[in-house]
């Protein structure tokens, strides 16, 4: 709980708790006409991969191409048009920040940018390009040596 006790958190939940359904299956899609009109529902929240697993576009697309596949687009724009249809806020996870504007474009404002793991990779690996480049201008030799993670 918190400070306030069990009157503070619990008996606030209901005017402050967020409500947010991940939409990352083929039939959430389908029905998504009847999830997005759900009562305190606040946040649909786009899952692109596991969506495009349910869709079976990791088999018809070669990586990342199943990202910006026609199907993709056709479900994504379903749960758009539903969202704004039923004020509902749009969130994506994506990776990184390169397709960030082409989904504020479309009506998405809770964007997550990555998770842990991606973070420590992204950044463990621009340290390492980083210690390549300064072992060369130093002129010594260090090359990371590899591992499962990257």
């Amino acid at each position: 709980m918190n400070k306030g006790g069990l009157l503070g958190y619990a008996g606030s939940w209901n005017n402050e708790g967020i409500v947010a359904l991940q939409v990352e299956t083929a039939s959430c899609i389908e029905n998504i006409v009847e999830i997005a009109s759900v009562p305190g529902v606040d946040i649909l929240f786009l899952g692109q991969n596991d969506l495009c697993m349910s869709m079976g576009l990791y088999n018809k697309y070669k990586f990342p191409d199943m990202y910006t596949s026609p199907e993709l687009g056709a479900a994504t724009q379903k749960l758009v048009e539903q969202a704004r249809k039923n004020n509902v806020i749009l969130g994506v996870f994506l990776f990184g920040t390169a397709r960030v504007g082409e989904f504020l474009e479309k009506g998405f404002t809770f964007i997550s940018v990555g998770n842990d793991l991606h973070h420590v990779l992204t950044q463990a690996g621009a340290y390492v390009n980083d210690m390549e480049n300064i072992a060369k201008e130093k002129g010594k030799t260090w090359k990371r040596r590899a591992t499962a993670l990257f």
